[in-house]
């Protein structure tokens, strides 16, 4: 993907990076597979806030994204578009099924319009089809990972990320995970072969305040900066040490150090960690 820089006019353009979108092949949605987006601002049904530095933004509409294809089991389908989604950091391609039925799927990284994909228990694993994972060959990147039978595409879906198949053994194929974590998952889920498109998104610098504003960011103000009774680390003569001999959360809590993952029921079906622990009596097969 490339990476458009401006010439550093201001102090903002010199910091600043846009993707160039030369892989776009169309400005304008398909209509009919677009629905209007409401937003919360990051406010719950009373009006609380519960998720903060959330509000304005540009106005947004939400693109009808398939994420189960298997009621297009065998149906080939042909990329027409490939197209920007303000909603995700990935590219989205329009596709024209041989019953002519249109949907939207997430682009992968070597799509063209005039591809052809199908999804298949069998399909043949070149980028873009569907396929079981137990006939994924070992070694190969997938994305649109299933976690659960049924429930659709749930892994490795954001811009430039993939998931790879390690081993087939017994029941479950064993996949690595973007985080680095090794999974098991049944062998009756379904995976796209390939990387997600826009592979060098993480690059683009911000450069300035208002583009934040613009993608719906509000500003984030350091603890230190707030009075006593807005944060743990508030008050004092001006900008001054937070006087604590650990940093605290808005809310009083461990802010380093503290274990967010528990009692989570899915931590059963991690083998390894994303720093690379073995976990529930899984053994790493000896390197060939």
């Amino acid at each position: 993907m490339p990476i458009k820089i401006y010439k550093p006019t201001t102090n903002a353009r010199r910091n600043m990076s846009v993707n160039a979108y030369v892989e776009l092949t169309t400005d304008k949605p398909f209509k009919a597979l677009t629905v209007n987006k409401k937003k919360t601002g990051g406010r719950n049904h009373h009006g609380s806030i519960t998720c903060r530095h959330m509000g304005g933004g540009n106005k947004q509409r939400l693109r009808q994204v398939d994420f189960f294809y298997l009621d297009k089991k065998g149906i080939p389908a042909t990329v027409e578009t490939v197209e920007y989604d303000p909603n995700r950091s990935s590219y989205v391609s329009l596709v024209l099924y041989a019953d002519g039925e249109r949907r939207y799927v997430i682009a992968h990284k070597d799509i063209k319009v005039g591809d052809k994909i199908v999804t298949e228990e069998n399909a043949k694993p070149v980028a873009g089809n569907r396929l079981l994972v137990s006939n994924v060959p070992v070694g190969l990147f997938v994305h649109n990972v299933e976690t659960i039978v049924g429930n659709g595409a749930q892994m490795a879906r954001s811009a430039g990320s993939f998931a790879q198949v390690l081993s087939q053994e017994g029941e479950y194929t064993q996949v690595k995970v973007p985080s680095g974590e090794i999974r098991p998952v049944n062998k009756q889920c379904w995976a796209t072969i390939g990387v997600v498109s826009n592979v060098d998104w993480n690059q683009i610098r911000i450069g300035k305040a208002g583009r934040s504003r613009h993608m719906g960011i509000r500003p984030t103000v350091l603890g230190k900066s707030m009075n006593a009774v807005d944060h743990p680390h508030g008050g004092g003569e001006g900008h001054c040490p937070i006087g604590l001999k650990y940093p605290k959360t808005p809310w009083g809590q461990c802010a380093l150090g503290k274990k967010t993952r528990r009692r989570k029921y899915s931590t059963r079906w991690i083998l390894q960690d994303r720093r690379g622990k073995l976990l529930n009596g899984y053994r790493k097969p000896p390197d060939p």
